[in-house]
């Protein structure tokens, strides 16, 4: 199965990402790469950091002229910032004593990190903990992509709420097709601007806000997943990998909660059989049904918690004099929703892009694509 791992710290000199298990004869677009890392950097309400970075990625190993070779892809993400903090994190003797954090940050890493590794300070658990590491995720997560889309498969999404503006409509795939040109990947212009202006004065407030993503993706055959063995449910995986985000509270697949709140009757999607051809005319299930894809568009949304490095601080308690204080302010992000829909997308590219070769195999592209083709 392809796996993946990352590495590097917030302010360290790079982030890279490892991926084991890629087919041989998938072609990489290095360009294409770029342009997510981009899109994970934009939308409104970020903050300082983005005009600093301009992220790019490099191949270090496993591609030759735009075509993996099979073996292991090293995928590397320059922190430009590193040269303001090479002093405080070089890995060959750094200042320990200067950017030492010891007012822990509540609904951060902090405190529990420090605990459980032993630290003296929260530095040595933030730098990894922060949400920087997911610009390397979406390097890898768009390789993924690029496998997929030689199947048909296709991913895509939107930001559904953002800061309580909700937009409750729902869209086909072809409608959000140029949705990340909105400054909130929100489809509605007039709900886009009223979220805006909730930003702004979320902004004034020195607080932070939060939002919901909907992923979909359409042109994955059924029966990837499976009910047999309930480790490797196709809806447990996807959940799984996305909650592995950080900030990220809450998955939901198809009506999700709203399933709990209806009745059977209104939930569960018929099935009837057309010219030979078994179809569904809702979707309720999201595309999965007993832990399997079942042909249909698979709708995911996420929740993302609010930023919880606020400017004005939270009440918190210094670890060293175990005083109590205002937490430690680092730049920070009003709100980063579109970049949490970005890095959900990858991720979901991701996950779905293991579970497609785990069930096909093969060794190079030509062979996926055959079996994948032989499916029904």
């Amino acid at each position: 199965m392809i796996r993946w791992t990352t590495s590097g710290e917030s302010h360290g000199r790079a982030l890279t990402a490892i991926i084991e298990g890629l087919p041989s004869n998938l072609p990489v677009d290095t360009e294409e790469i770029d342009r997510y890392l981009a899109l994970r950097q934009g939308g409104y309400g970020r903050g300082a950091r983005q005009k600093i970075e301009t992220d790019r990625v490099q191949i270090l190993s496993g591609v030759r002229n735009k075509l993996t070779l099979g073996s292991p892809v090293c995928l590397m993400v320059e922190n430009k910032d590193y040269a303001n903090w090479e002093a405080y994190m070089s890995p060959y003797g750094a200042d320990v004593s200067a950017r030492r954090l010891t007012r822990v940050r509540p609904g951060h890493a902090d405190l529990s990190g420090v605990l459980k590794y032993d630290q003296t300070d929260a530095r040595n658990i933030l730098e990894r903990a922060s949400a920087r590491e997911t610009a390397v995720r979406v390097a890898a997560g768009t390789v993924a992509r690029m496998f997929l889309r030689e199947l048909g498969i296709e991913v895509g999404g939107y930001v559904r709420s953002v800061a309580g503006i909700a937009d409750d409509k729902e869209y086909t795939f072809e409608q959000l097709a140029n949705v990340k040109e909105s400054e909130l990947f929100m489809p509605d212009a007039a709900l886009c601007e009223r979220a805006k202006a909730e930003i702004d004065a979320i902004k004034e407030d020195k607080d932070t806000a939060g939002g919901i993503v909907e992923i979909r993706v359409r042109g994955l055959k059924s029966g990837f997943g499976s009910c047999m063995s309930y480790g490797e449910k196709l809806d447990g995986h996807l959940a799984g990998a996305v909650m592995g985000i950080q900030a990220i509270k809450g998955v939901e697949i198809g009506l999700g909660f709203e399933a709990a709140r209806r009745r059977g009757s209104a939930v569960h999607d018929e099935i009837f059989n057309e010219n030979g051809k078994f179809v569904r005319k809702t979707n309720n299930a999201g595309g999965i049904e007993g832990g399997m894809s079942n042909g249909e568009e698979i709708v995911l949304r996420a929740a993302m918690k609010p930023i919880p490095t606020l400017m004005r601080g939270l009440n918190t308690v210094n670890f060293d004099t175990g005083e109590a204080c205002r937490a430690a302010t680092e730049r920070s992000d009003v709100c980063a929703v579109c970049a949490c829909e970005i890095i959900v997308e990858s991720t979901v590219c991701f996950a779905l892009a293991q579970k497609v070769q785990e069930r096909l195999g093969g060794d190079n592209m030509a062979e996926i694509k055959a079996r994948y083709a032989l499916l029904p």
